[in-house]
């Protein structure tokens, strides 16, 4: 797999976190179910600042693995919601590594697409509030 080097959004990343050695195989390479996680956490922040409440996750629609990540690389997740429906909605997720402090370099780890459903107090679905 070629490393392709990018920039940052010209945004402010929704989540911002390093990996850590226990996120990691011993190889150095990290964990893909930490990614995932990761993923998850950042994409529920817009899902539940629109659904003013608890949220839940229904799907992952996709999920692709571009570049791996390493021990040390500061991970950068970008959440947008792209879709809404009447108690639901899509959230598509970047995902950004940059590392090398020495010869910086950023690439783009992974990207996905993810359904919440807005869940009331009894944790069944719920109408989403207006706009």
């Amino acid at each position: 797999m070629e490393e392709q080097t990018t920039t940052l959004p010209a945004r402010h990343a929704t989540l911002r976190v390093v990996a850590m050695p226990t996120d990691c195989n011993i190889s150095g390479d990290v964990f893909g179910g930490w990614v995932m996680a990761q993923v998850d956490i950042a994409g529920s922040i817009p899902a539940v600042s629109r659904a003013r409440g608890r949220v839940a996750t229904v799907a992952v629609n996709s999920f692709v693995f571009k570049q791996p990540l390493f021990v040390g690389d500061v991970v950068s997740l970008y959440a947008d919601i792209v879709r809404v429906g009447r108690t639901s909605m899509t959230v598509n997720v970047e995902v950004y590594a940059q590392r090398d402090p020495v010869k910086p370099v950023c690439v783009k780890v992974t990207e996905a697409t993810l359904t919440y459903v807005a869940v009331g107090d009894n944790r069944k679905p719920r109408e989403l509030p207006p706009e």
